[in-house]
């Protein structure tokens, strides 16, 4: 193979730190009449001894994602976040604002404008540009980034949100690991891109979405004299150091979190099915595409997984043979237990389908397992 150059500074050093072996395109939902088998790519992480950048080592695939149902945590935390900014004297009423959104769907624009600010389309000039898990979707992060910055008004500021690489470490998220997904940011390795690109961070806030979620807001050089960064960015700097995000070492322990939560998986499922208990999971999001994949987990331990998104009807979970149904599926007949493969969809899912509780089944975090 030939030496992998990173997708913010170009550097050649640095090494591969998780490996989920092959993986489908988690992005690809076939139907369910079609049996495949399922086209699989390899799926890596690399790390940047460079600038620090955590990537994606290649991706083959092509994105063909159907749409997903935002969830409500989601949505919450949009709401929340511009509150926050608007507190901080960042959004100011007849601002031209500009948005990077991702390709799973959520926006701010409704929300920014009912603030009074002014959406402006493609290349304009913009006094506020929002990226809300945009840029990781971005081969070159280097030309992403520039292109975010050439299109900042002087004053402006440029609000970045992101899952973080510490919460990922900290927290044993290896699948988050993703086709589609190039880059997973810490904020020492964004600190780094930002000036690169001729910006600095200014303040920062954190959300429990994902475990730990960040936004970074970040201003030309050239605005900000030569004040640095608040006291909310140095805190996240010195968490990650404490966490050691840059230490390879550290980042490969996720390659250990892989093996001992697929294999909880597989055994609580096994151990369900011996003691004759019925097991359905729910969401079938990106993140349990590679789990179910590494678990070895098929229709036999588990079979189905519901979802409120209707564009993935009718279809089944990449590289298995699970069909993914319908909530009303799912609840007509409670199973004994309910695997849910995103912790942040709990207490939505338990206030929306109450009849999953009512009928003694048990809503059990996928995440919980061997953790």
């Amino acid at each position: 193979m030939d030496e992998h150059e990173c997708r913010a500074c170009r550097g050649q050093a640095g090494g591969l730190v998780l490996d989920l072996g092959d993986q489908p395109a988690c992005d690809y939902f076939p139907k369910y009449d079609d049996r495949g088998p399922d086209p699989v790519y390899p799926l890596q992480m690399w790390l940047c001894a460079s600038c620090g950048l955590a990537q994606l080592l290649t991706d083959p695939t092509v994105p063909e994602e159907p749409k997903g149902a935002e969830p409500a945590a989601l949505v919450a935390q949009a709401e929340d976040a511009v509150r926050r900014v608007a507190a901080a004297g960042l959004l100011r009423a007849g601002a031209r604002v500009a948005e990077y959104g991702s390709p799973h769907g959520g926006s701010w624009v409704d929300l920014l404008t009912a603030r009074g600010l002014t959406p402006v389309d493609g290349s304009a000039e913009a006094d506020v540009i929002v990226d809300c898990f945009g840029m990781m979707h971005a081969a070159d992060q280097a030309a992403a980034l520039a292109e975010r910055a050439a299109r900042l008004a002087p004053g402006g500021v440029l609000l970045l949100q992101y899952h973080s690489l510490e919460t990922i470490i900290r927290c044993g998220q290896w699948n988050a690991l993703r086709h589609g997904h190039y880059a997973y940011y810490s904020t020492t390795a964004l600190s780094a891109m930002l000036a690169q690109a001729g910006l600095r961070p200014r303040t920062a806030w954190q959300f429990d979405l994902y475990g730990g979620t960040v936004l970074l807001a970040a201003c030309h050089e050239r605005d900000g004299g030569n004040a640095g960064p608040d006291e909310t960015v140095r805190s996240l700097l010195g968490a990650e150091t404490r966490t050691g995000v840059r230490d390879p070492e550290v980042v490969r322990g996720l390659q250990r979190d892989m093996r001992t939560r697929a294999a909880a998986l597989h055994e609580y499922l096994a151990a369900q099915q011996a003691a004759g208990k019925s097991v359905l999971g729910y969401s079938a999001a990106s993140r349990a595409v590679a789990l179910l994949r590494v678990a070895g987990v098929d229709r036999d331990l588990l079979p189905a997984v519901a979802d409120a998104s209707p564009g993935k009807r009718g279809l089944r979970m990449p590289g298995t043979s699970i069909p993914v149904i319908s909530p009303g599926e799912l609840t007509a007949r409670p199973p004994d237990a309910v695997v849910i493969f995103v912790s942040d969809l709990i207490p939505e899912v338990r206030k929306a389908y109450p009849e999953i509780e009512a009928a003694g089944a048990d809503w059990v975090d996928a995440d919980a397992l061997g953790g």
